[in-house]
């Protein structure tokens, strides 16, 4: 909520996105989509063209020869095309399931020193629970979660484990790599198979799955980015069989691609999953209750994600004004604040507006796909800064439109 522009690496090329993190992902999704359609009309128009060149004779008319150099300029623009990076299939070792109780923690309290870190802590995490951990950095997240996973002695309170748990822990600290070694041998360990839900799988075909292509298998780990050192920790993580996965701030460095699927992951993931995160987003999707810390090392627990704890959680206490005296005379009541009434200009702006936003959006959509068109990069650099300026300009009109109209419709609600 606070980017105001988002920069994309996508597949070579670095696209500029002047908006919220929100509102970016819905307009990549529909430039994908737009691509998508596009590539396809293009593919079988192409498809087409080389059955009509196959018929040899005709196409070596003179009167033909334009048809020709279109088909030429149509391979080229395939040849050129932006490969989509691939899907991320992840999966998890299935393991024997935990029993119903996970972990129960009685009236735990930790401190460091005289910092209390947890204070009277309890609670009770059953299995198929997806629980996230929120708090300002420095709070204790990472020593409660320890304290959870019995890593830490509680001095006072009790934490009991369940039966047959079979923990999964991501953290960049606890997965080590070994830099000077390829990503086949961080995970193989010195052989060409590892063990899958009982199967053989190739070290190889498994990496593919966190998009490494063979060359890059083969890479060593050290000159990765941070964002493949990551998807490499996942692929070590992801291969052990596990019914409690811990996930110590997952999203840090990964790709939309990846983060999107490491959601759907842990959606359909039937153990039990323990998360701390600053990621809202995330938060929001994946846990169905949250322990937030607060004042005095409590912990308090909410039903669902991020958002939902914003909506149940208490309103803050007021602090009191310190060192400045009311300015008003006591007992003389505040003057009312005086109410601007629409005008009839105003009024006929409110009522055009939505046709203009839905207008606005329009050409958007249209744009859009026009800059997702293959063809459009094979007609000079004007035309593509020509509708990267159109599209632009769209935007802010949208912006202003919406802002215009939430203006008008406060005086309407204040008349």
């Amino acid at each position: 909520r606070i980017a105001t522009r988002v920069l994309e690496l996508d597949r070579g090329h670095l696209v500029s996105y002047d908006c919220d993190y929100g509102t970016y992902l819905e307009r990549r999704q529909a430039i994908l989509e737009a691509e998508d359609n596009q590539n396809g009309l293009f593919d079988k128009k192409l498809s087409r063209e080389e059955a009509w060149i196959r018929q040899g004779i005709k196409a070596r008319r003179t009167r033909n020869e334009g048809r020709v150099q279109a088909l030429l300029r149509m391979r080229e623009a395939r040849r050129a095309r932006r490969g989509k990076i691939g899907n991320v299939r992840l999966r998890l070792q299935e393991a024997e399931r935990t029993g119903k109780l996970v972990i129960e923690a009685k009236d735990v309290r930790f401190a460091y020193g005289e910092t209390t870190v947890v204070q009277d802590f309890s609670t009770l995490i059953m299995r198929g629970d997806k629980v996230g951990i929120i708090g300002p950095n420095g709070a204790g997240k990472t020593t409660l979660l320890n304290i959870l996973l019995k890593n830490i002695s509680s001095p006072t309170g009790s934490v009991r484990h369940g039966t047959h748990l079979q923990i999964a822990y991501f953290d960049q600290l606890r997965i080590p790599l070994d830099g000077q070694k390829t990503v086949i041998e961080n995970i193989g360990e010195g052989n060409d198979f590892v063990l899958f839900n009982g199967q053989q799988r190739h070290v190889i075909g498994y990496l593919q799955d966190f998009l490494f292509s063979p060359e890059k298998c083969r890479t060593p780990v050290q000159v990765l980015s941070g964002g493949e050192k990551n998807r490499l920790l996942l692929a070590k993580l992801f291969s052990r069989p596990a019914n409690v996965l811990v996930l110590d701030e997952p999203t840090n460095d990964l790709d939309v691609e990846t983060l999107e699927l490491l959601e759907d992951l842990l959606f359909d993931f039937q153990g039990t999953v323990l998360l701390v995160s600053h990621d809202r987003a995330f938060l929001n999707q994946v846990v169905t209750s949250t322990l937030v810390f607060e004042e005095d090392g409590r912990v308090s627990e909410y039903a669902g994600g991020y958002d939902d704890w914003l909506v149940q959680r208490p309103e803050p206490r007021e602090t009191p004004r310190s060192g400045k005296k009311d300015r008003g005379k006591s007992g003389q009541k505040p003057k009312p604040l005086k109410v601007q009434k629409l005008g009839f200009n105003e009024k006929r702006e409110l009522e055009e507006l939505p046709q203009r936003i839905s207008t606005l959006e329009a050409e958007q959509q249209r744009l859009y796909g026009a800059g997702a068109d293959p063809l459009l990069y094979t007609k000079g650099k004007e035309e593509v800064l020509r509708i990267k300026t159109q599209l632009a300009e769209v935007e802010r009109d949208i912006a202003q439109a919406y802002l215009r109209w939430e203006e008008l419709d406060e005086k309407t609600n204040a008349d």
